[in-house]
């Protein structure tokens, strides 16, 4: 028995919004879109989503496509439907964003699939509704970043208060008070600093610190 025949079909895709930090800066994988509509326009990436899967699970085959890497951290962004959003079809996308560090992206899987890495804030003039995918991607992500230390998903194992610092700032879009900033950051036992030292910037050098998931797990509570 066939149901729904009285119902027009829509399809049904996901996008994905992915964050790096990378020379200072918060930024996002995008590429010229290689399908028409759209075909040349810069765009997120994205596909649609199968019979068989969840759009969890969609998202998920999309970004390791993408990168690789498997259990990103991963958010759903919301539902984006308008009627002409897309020129080809009805096409409803489900948006995600991830979190991902840069280093361990291979750059030949980078290369391969034409992405480049941009600064969120000169994003140019993407595909349909993209850019305010974007736009609600990084403001969940200040709010998240505020209340959980997702932004270590961004870092190295081993960071410089400066790096977190910077990190902070190109997420919030906004400078921090440096002496403030580090007096916090002490008060959190699950940041810890270990006996090894960055010196790439400076002779003198700057401590390495590391976060330390258990101890965090122990006493969540965090405010940033």
């Amino acid at each position: 028995m066939t149901y729904y025949n009285e119902h027009s079909k829509v399809w049904l895709s996901v996008d994905c919004i992915i964050f790096g930090f990378d020379e200072g800066k918060l930024k996002i994988l995008i590429g010229k879109r290689k399908m028409d509509p759209g075909r040349g326009e810069w765009s997120l990436y994205g596909g649609f989503v199968g019979s068989e899967e969840s759009v969890d699970e969609a998202a998920s085959r999309t970004l390791f496509e993408l990168t690789g890497l498997r259990n990103l951290f991963m958010r759903q962004v919301g539902a984006f439907g308008k009627v002409d959003r897309d020129p080809g079809e009805r096409v409803v996308s489900i948006a995600y964003y991830a979190l991902i560090n840069v280093n361990e992206y291979d750059e030949a899987l980078r290369q391969a699939h034409g992405q480049i890495w941009v600064d969120v804030n000169e994003i140019p003039q993407l595909y349909s509704d993209h850019n305010e995918m974007v736009k609600k991607a990084r403001k969940m992500m200040q709010q998240k970043l505020a209340h959980e230390p997702v932004g270590f998903r961004l870092l190295p194992s081993l960071f410089t208060l400066t790096q977190l610092q910077k990190l902070y700032e190109a997420v919030k879009g906004e400078l921090i008070d440096k002496r403030n900033f580090r007096k916090r950051i002490k008060e959190m036992d699950f940041i810890e600093k270990t006996e090894l030292i960055d010196k790439t910037s400076s002779k003198r050098g700057a401590s390495l610190y590391r976060f330390n998931k258990r101890m965090y797990n122990e006493d969540p509570n965090f405010k940033l």
